[in-house]
């Protein structure tokens, strides 16, 4: 299953300037999901993140990587609209290189578990083969 950002921002509440998955590439029920941020130099946080030398900050990865988990959790819940996905929680948060304008970042997120309607999963974010981030997110569902 691929979805693009018209198919994602069905799914999830994130509008520009905060969506930050462009596309979902794969999706496996009780398996995991990926998806693909293209990061261009017109992102707003680049302006003072940081002027002469733009990075993605870290906690905008972890977060992409976290809306990725929560298309994930809407697929394959099927809650209906009356619900939006949260996320509740982050560990092993690991940044390992930069990510910089031009990059292509796939999130990968693995599912590790469910429990008590709170979704676990390892995530990954790579560029050009080489992992760029990596943490543990929880999400779960909230009324809208």
């Amino acid at each position: 299953m691929e979805l693009n950002t018209i198919d994602i921002m069905k799914i999830l509440p994130h509008r520009y300037p905060f969506l930050l998955v462009d596309r979902i590439a794969s999706f496996e029920a009780g398996k995991g999901i990926t998806g693909i941020k293209n990061v261009s130099i017109n992102e707003p946080f680049f302006l003072g993140h940081f002027p002469e030398h733009p990075i993605m900050p870290g906690v905008l990865i972890l977060e992409a990587m976290a809306q990725v988990g929560g298309v994930y959790a809407v697929l394959a819940d099927a809650v209906g609209e009356n619900r939006v996905p949260y996320f509740v929680g982050i560990d092993k948060a690991k940044f390992r290189k930069p990510v910089l304008p031009g990059d292509v970042l796939h999130l990968e997120l693995e599912l590790l578990g469910i429990r008590r309607g709170i979704y676990t999963f390892r995530g990954k974010a790579i560029v050009n083969g080489k992992l760029a981030a990596e943490a543990e997110l929880k999400a779960t569902f909230a009324d809208k």
